[in-house]
């Protein structure tokens, strides 16, 4: 027997999840993604995720790499069968949809090959019932080009320890921000922000202090004390989980 290893490309609507993670006594996306791959592939599958999503919080693309053995009896190729995409599909709630599945090498890995992961923030202004747990509703407009000149700022540093959530078990704080803007639609806001990486709830961070120099709580240079302290405790309350979403990972081996 001889393992083959896959990357599952997946959306979800995260509203009635605990993130991607599993965790005891909570329903998880990985959770559910390994029971239906190990009841259709006949074997245990346990995926590993490109990174770890709150509560609450979506993805427009994530991927989850798993192996599977191959060899006489077991599964056959796995990449571009629509049999099986349909199949998996359906074993899973509708809030998870596998988009592709791809072969890749046996070392790649969805997590440490990601080269780029970029998220959108949204925000509305009116009350809406087909906006609830997906945008956040903010009773008055903050001003767009404070926020934005601050947001510019980010892409100058790259330790943004200010920003993490405690105790988190990584060996590095830094992270290389390639945009951060703010851009309006017709209705609300949506904060579009990319980078190398991110620190766990890092983007709702970024997005609540982003406001606060929106409202004008602090003026648009407090960025760079916030972020020269080092202190999470400096920096503005991190905003709901409902209006972020996971938008794009992308690896050098897998095309757009």
């Amino acid at each position: 027997m001889s393992n083959r290893r896959y990357f599952a490309e997946l959306s979800y609507d995260g509203t009635r999840f605990h993130g991607w993670q599993i965790q005891p006594n909570a329903v998880t996306v990985q959770e559910l993604l390994d029971k239906a791959l190990s009841t259709i592939l006949r074997q245990d599958i346990e995926t590993v995720g490109c990174g770890r999503t709150d509560t609450g919080v979506h993805a427009r693309q994530f991927f989850a790499h798993f192996d599977v053995e191959t060899g006489e009896g077991r599964p056959k190729e796995l990449a571009g069968n629509p049999s099986f995409l349909n199949s998996l599909n359906a074993l899973l709630p509708y809030e998870i949809a596998i988009k592709t599945i791809h072969a890749v090498h046996e070392d790649a890995h969805t997590r440490f090959d990601a080269t780029l992961r970029s998220y959108e923030y949204h925000i509305h202004f009116h009350k809406n019932p087909f906006k609830h747990q997906y945008s956040w509703l903010l009773r008055d407009s903050p001003d767009v080009g404070r926020m934005n000149l601050a947001a510019s700022e980010l892409l100058n540093y790259t330790d943004f320890s200010c920003f993490s959530k405690s105790n988190t078990q990584v060996f590095t704080n830094n992270c290389k921000i390639s945009r951060a803007e703010w851009l309006e639609n017709e209705d609300g806001l949506v904060f579009h922000i990319s980078a190398d990486r991110f620190l766990r709830n890092m983007v709702r961070a970024i997005v609540g202090t982003l406001i606060m120099i929106g409202k004008g709580t602090i003026p648009p240079e407090a960025i760079h004390d916030i972020i020269a302290s080092k202190n999470r405790s400096n920096a503005g309350t991190s905003v709901p989980a409902c209006g972020l979403y996971l938008t794009e990972v992308r690896y050098p081996y897998i095309g757009s």
